[in-house]
C-alpha cells in the first residue's frame, strides 16, 4: 500500500523542514506550494494532525519574536561596534590572514518610524490615526441601515 503524502511531513526531518519555511516568514500558502500540496489540504492537515500544527505556530511565533524585538530595538536605538578587518601577508607563515585594523563604536539613533508602528500596533486606542471616543457608536451601521431602506 502507497504511503500518503501527509507521512512525509509528519517525521522528524518532515516536521524540521516544515517548522524551518514558518520561521523563515513564509506564509501558509508558500508552505503548501513547497509541500505541493493546496492551501486547503494544508489546513485540514493543521486541524487533523496536531505536530504540523504546533509545529508551524511553534516557528511562527518565534519568528514574530523576532522581529518584534528588532522593532523595538529600532525603535529605540542602539550602539554597536563597528570591527575593520584587512588581509595581510604574514612573512613567518607565508599565509594571508586577516588582522583587525579599525574597531569603531556607532550607534543607530532611535526611528521614528519604527516608534510610531510599535505604538500604533502596541497602543492602538491612544495612537492610531483617527482615535475615537470608547463611548461613540460606528456611524457605519446607522449609514447601512439608512441605505438598506431604498
Amino acid at each position: 500500500m502507497a504511503k500518503s503524502k501527509v507521512e512525509k511531513w509528519l517525521t522528524s526531518d518532515g516536521l524540521t523542514l516544515l517548522g524551518g519555511w514558518a520561521k523563515e516568514g513564509l506564509t501558509d500558502e508558500q508552505i503548501a506550494h513547497n509541500v505541493g500540496i493546496s492551501r486547503s489540504t494544508l489546513n485540514e492537515w493543521k486541524n487533523k494532525y496536531p505536530d504540523i500544527s504546533d509545529t508551524l505556530k511553534k516557528e511562527k511565533e518565534i519568528v514574530d519574536f523576532e522581529v518584534e524585538n528588532a522593532l523595538l530595538k529600532r525603535a529605540l536605538g542602539y550602539k554597536y561596534k563597528e570591527i575593520t578587518k584587512e588581509s595581510f601577508l604574514n612573512p613567518f607563515t607565508s599565509n594571508y590572514e586577516l588582522r583587525v585594523t579599525k574597531e569603531v563604536e556607532k550607534e543607530v539613533p532611535p526611528d521614528v518610524g519604527a516608534a510610531m508602528a510599535w505604538l500604533k500596533n502596541r497602543k492602538p486606542d491612544q495612537w492610531r490615526d483617527k482615535p475615537q471616543p470608547k463611548d461613540e457608536e460606528d456611524d457605519s451601521v446607522v449609514i447601512v441601515d439608512e441605505l438598506s431602506k431604498y
